[in-house]
């Protein structure tokens, strides 16, 4: 039997996240910013339950991205806020607007890529841990990146909705040293 984190359930589309996409490390600006929303609609939810509406957030998002969808206003909210296959929360959409714009003031100023991996010094952060009880919510890096996004406009990326990101974009690598996608992701953040 395949050792995995704890947190993962026994649903295929579960299983086939973590195995191929948790903790790997992203350097896409737009794929970021996507996840980065995705984790904030989750506040609240569990994950699997976004996990399985990602294609329809795909969708009625533009594909993510954010260049269409910073030009949105009330009617694209309206248009949402009526889509069942998504999580139908006003304040999260609209977020997801005003963020999009933000995005584009990072993304021109720098790069939103480059903006989260300094945090890191380019390098995901190789943590060793054996249970699920030693893996922290929250940080003071997810603290500090998470009042930075404030900062810079940014909505629904408290410091617990930006770790799980860290930790999905593979900005850390929290799986757990008896998973057997720790070593895998651990070579995959040497570039």
């Amino acid at each position: 039997m395949t050792e995995r984190c704890g947190w993962v359930g026994g649903e295929d589309i579960y299983l086939r996240y973590h195995d191929e996409e948790w903790g790997v490390p992203e350097w896409d600006s737009r794929a970021l910013w996507e996840k980065l929303i995705l984790d904030g609609f989750q506040a609240g939810l569990s994950w699997i339950t976004i996990l399985k509406k990602r294609d329809n957030f795909r969708s009625a998002f533009a594909g993510f991205d954010p260049n269409v969808i910073a030009t949105w206003g009330e009617s694209d909210v309206l248009r949402l806020l009526q889509d069942p296959g998504i999580v139908r929360h006003r304040g999260k959409i609209e977020a997801t607007i005003s963020n999009a714009r933000a995005w584009q003031e990072i993304e021109a100023a720098q790069g939103f890529d480059r903006f989260l991996w300094d945090y890191m010094g380019g390098k995901p952060l190789q943590n060793k841990w054996t249970t699920m009880a030693e893996v922290p919510a929250e940080t003071e890096l997810s603290k500090q990146i998470s009042k930075d996004l404030k900062k810079a406009g940014f909505k629904f990326c408290g410091p617990t909705i930006v770790y799980a990101f860290m930790q999905a974009v593979g900005m850390v690598n929290d799986h757990l040293i008896g998973c057997h996608c720790h070593s895998k992701v651990s070579k995959l953040g040497k570039r």
